[in-house]
């Protein structure tokens, strides 16, 4: 279960305690465009929030269903599935793996993503609403309540690809550059 939390981190770069309180309730993996819907309770900024989810992330999420899909939570407790998995696995695999906490952190894949986006060209407004950031003039945040889930959707494949492409070892072309 730590390998693939670690495995999916980078694809869907979603909070820490996001990911290892997900329960298989909230997937969507049969529709045409599977999403992971967060409930408000769980979300730091209390508003319901869906992830698009790209077809990297799915095909690990089907392998791991057929693990954990039994059970309420995707990561369960190695205790008690009735729990979810502890807020220090994810980081205590990346220390045997020899990262340190200045090189990485389940949080840092976030920090990796939002990095990459925005040098590969990726609209800001698109990145802050996959990070689930709030945004900040508070006039604006009254009035847009857009989610733009189909160019999110585009950007979280393109995303995976390059990623994948990056495990590859091989020549990794840059996304290209979107409208908006």
């Amino acid at each position: 279960m730590t390998a693939y939390a670690l495995k999916l981190s980078p694809y869907l770069f979603v909070r820490p305690g996001e990911l290892r309180h997900a329960e298989w309730s909230e997937f969507d993996l049969e529709w045409q465009e599977p999403l992971w819907r967060i409930p408000e309770e769980k979300m730091k900024m209390g508003e319901q929030y869906v992830v698009p989810l790209a077809g990297q992330a799915v095909v690990l999420l089907r392998e791991l269903k057929s693990i954990t899909g039994r059970g309420r939570y995707v990561f369960p407790s190695l205790r008690s599935e009735s729990r979810p998995m502890s807020d220090n696995t994810v980081n205590a695999a990346l220390r045997r793996l020899g990262y340190t906490n200045e090189e990485m952190t389940g949080h840092g894949f976030r920090s990796l993503a939002s990095t990459c986006l925005n040098e590969q060209g990726y609209h800001p407004d698109l990145i802050e609403l996959q990070l689930a950031h709030a945004e900040r003039n508070q006039v604006r945040a009254a009035y847009n309540k857009a989610n733009r889930l189909p160019e999110r959707r585009k950007m979280m494949e393109a995303w995976a690809d390059y990623l994948d492409g990056l495990r590859a070892g091989a020549n990794v072309v840059p996304f290209k550059r979107m409208a908006g």
